[in-house]
Order: structure tokens, then sequence, then C-alpha cells
């Protein structure tokens, strides 16, 4: 069924509530990258998008075969046209757009993500979504984290920089699949921050209240995303478990004891298991398990150390019950630091719009920091900035729902600090 997308994409509540409303798992945001690609070259940019721009060919990452399939025939349906879910299909959902100034600076990109999450949506009338009717019609998936809101927010300011007014030049990183830390990877290595000079990157919510804007994020902190398999032998459970080798255990004490790994003094860190797939049967010994955990830390080096220590509990695991234990780094970021003169300048910019909080806690991970890393390695600057908005219930959770009065507060805010050019 084909559902109209708003007319005006300075409508930027419209816009957030007509992506709330069709949210995409990471690398099958078909529906969502077209309707971009379509609003900003609409609106004069230079656009690129599908394998132009990213090769999701081979990634770790990447959802089944039968994931995208589905998703390129939902597309369809929802009125996408088939010359374009051909082009974007199989995990090619990244779209670029340029707009030069009309005056000499630099080059500044800002990343705005696209995907939503395996999370099912209330529609009850209690939820804003479901009484205002633009809950998820997409079972099972959830636009729980703002990310479209930060889509309607790049599209409204690709509207309010149409004329080119302003200094240097403008690149727009639509990125998918930034959930599991997947989508940026493949954008940086295609080269999305060529001749980047300044990236910026910007979320909404995290704990910080409507009214306030954070031109810093602090504790955006390194992870690494793992896919254990562990391959060991089928048997029946009463009449021969000696001759099974049990691949469920396995996991099972693979997800214990990598809960159990200690901290680190002076340093944040998190494990977490968060999928845990196994067996058929009752009465027959698990041959098979499939394990999904992460590791995080506050700097690259503990990061490194927390995953390898991790890698060695699970491979202990699958050694205590004769397992094989396939192990593969499905996605990854790292530590991320905004410069003090993109802090300065976005301070300067929200003059007059919110109160000003100069830091404010991320206390997550985004790969939106390989982007950073990728720029501020070839001597250009970065940052990672909050826009506050209260929450019914917090990211990643079916409560969750933005506070759609700041998303104009943040178009004005990037707005003003491209057109200031004050980097």
């Amino acid at each position: 069924m084909t559902h109209p997308w708003p007319d005006d994409p300075t409508d930027v509540v419209a816009v957030r509530r007509d992506l709330h409303a069709h949210p995409e798992l990471g690398f099958t945001e078909i529906r969502t990258a077209a309707r971009v690609e379509a609003a900003v070259r609409a609106l004069g940019w230079s656009v690129r998008s599908g394998r132009d721009v990213i090769d999701a060919a081979g990634l770790p990452g990447l959802p089944a075969t039968s994931v995208l399939d589905h998703a390129a025939e939902r597309a369809r349906a929802e009125g996408v046209a088939p010359d374009t879910v051909a082009r974007l299909a199989g995990g090619h959902t990244a779209v670029i757009a340029d707009l030069d100034g009309n005056r000499p600076g630099r080059r500044v990109a800002l990343r705005f993500d696209l995907d939503a999450l395996p999370i099912t949506e209330p529609d009850g009338a209690d939820h804003r979504p479901g009484a205002g009717g633009f809950a998820s019609r997409h079972p099972g998936v959830m636009h729980a984290c703002g990310h479209d809101g930060h889509v309607a927010i790049g599209l409204a300011l690709a509207a309010a920089l149409s004329s080119g007014d302003f200094p240097g030049s403008v690149r727009l990183l639509f990125q998918p699949a930034e959930e599991g830390v997947r989508g940026a990877a493949p954008m940086v290595a295609a080269g999305a921050c060529a001749d980047v000079d300044v990236l910026l990157a910007v979320h909404l919510a995290f704990g910080l209240p409507s009214g306030l804007l954070a031109p810093a994020a602090t504790e955006l902190i390194a992870t690494s995303k793992h896919l254990a398999r562990f391959t060991g032998r089928q048997a029946h459970a009463a009449k021969a478990p000696e001759q099974g080798r049990n691949a469920l255990l396995a996991a099972a004490t693979a997800a214990l004891n990598l809960h159990a790994l200690p901290p680190f003094a002076g340093a944040v860190t998190r494990v977490n298991v968060g999928r845990l797939v196994a067996g058929v049967a009752p009465n027959v010994i698990a041959g098979e398990a499939e394990l999904s955990y992460e590791t995080r830390a506050d700097t690259a080096g503990v990061a490194a150390e927390l995953a390898r220590r991790a890698e060695v509990v699970v491979r202990a695991a699958g050694d205590m019950y004769e397992a094989g234990v396939e192990l593969t780094v499905t996605g990854r970021a790292t530590a991320a630091v905004t410069d003090p003169a993109v802090a300065t300048a976005l301070t300067a910019a929200a003059e007059g719009l919110a109160e000003v909080r100069p830091t404010h806690p991320l206390g997550a991970s985004d790969d939106a920091s390989l982007l950073m890393d990728e720029v501020q390695r070839a001597g250009g600057l970065a940052g990672y900035a909050i826009v506050g908005s209260d929450t019914p219930g917090p990211p990643h959770s079916p409560l969750f729902d933005v506070d759609e009065a700041v998303l104009p507060v943040a178009v004005s805010w990037l707005e003003r600090s491209i057109k200031e050019g004050r980097w």
C-alpha cells in the first residue's frame, strides 16, 4: 500500500511522523533512503546513493538474504519505484548529498542515521504515536532511538541551505545501520569523508531535557559487536548423552562468564549478551548455538583488551564442551572526543535558541565516531552534539518518543552553525 510522503521538507514534524510510521532496520532502509534522495535532489543538491557510496557486499553485519528480499518487496509495495528498489536493495541504502555555498569556506559534513530497532511499538492511546496515528506500521520494528527525528532534521536543514547562502560546501551523510554500529565503516571505505574539513553528528535526547543543547557529548565509547557460533554434536538426551557435545551449554557458559568479566579501574566498560539461540527439542543434545554479545569501553586501548578477554571466555566455553567456535565481528565504533573549536562554534550558534550545557554524557556508542576519526586523522575537526528532548521512556524501549518541539530548534542550530562558519 502506497503512503504519501509529506510535500514540504521544512515541515519537520510531518516528515518525522511519516518516517516513524515506516521504520526500517539497518541495511533495509530502502523506503527511507528513496524518500531522502528524492527530497534533497528536488532541493537542488547533488546526490549520490546506493553502490556509489557504500559497498555492502560481504559485510559481516549484513542481514540474511531473506530479510533483505523482504525489505525490497515491502518497499515496492509502499510505492518505491522498482528501479530505485533495485539500486538500493541488498544493503546499499546510504545517501550522500553535496551543495556548494556562494563564498569560500570549509567543507562541513553532517551525519544523519536512518535505521530503526527490532522493537514492537505499542499503538494504544497512552503512547503518543499510537494516539496520533503514526505508530509503526511495520510489525516488530520501531524508531526507538530518535533516528526518524535525525533524518527529518537533515531534510529540513537541506531545505534551509538550498539557496547556497553559506561559506564553503556542505555534505549530508545519510547513514544506514547505526544500530549495531555497522553502517559507517563501509561508507568511510567508500570515501564518504574525502575532503571533509569538519564532521558533525547530532543526536536527540539521551537524558538531556528539552530546552537544552550540548555542543559536546562526552562518554562516546568504543565498542565491538560479536557473533559466536558454537558447533557441537546432536545426540539423544537420555539414550546417548555421552555421545553429544552440547553447544547450548557452551553458549550459556559463555554468556554467564562474559557478564562476569571484571571492570577496569579508571575506565568505563560494558559487556552485554543480547541474544542466544540454540537447540531443536528438549530431548536432543543441542548441536548448534548462536550468541550475540558486545563489549564497550571509553578508550580504544581498554576496548581492545576487553574484547580480547571476551574472546578468551567464549573460546574456553567451547573447549569445555568440546564444541567448535566461530567468532565474527559484526560491527564496531571507536571512542571519540569533540574538538574544542567545534564546540565553540556550536555554542556561539546556539545563542538565543536554547540554554547551552557545554557537555553531556552520551554513555553509549555510535559509529559516527569512525567518521569523526577519519576526518580528525586527516587534520580536520569533528564534533558530536546532543539536542535535548524529554522522552516518556528511555532509548531502545517501546515507550520511547521524542519531543517534536525541539526538531525545528535543532534545524536552526545547525543552519546557524554552517552559515556562520566559525570552525
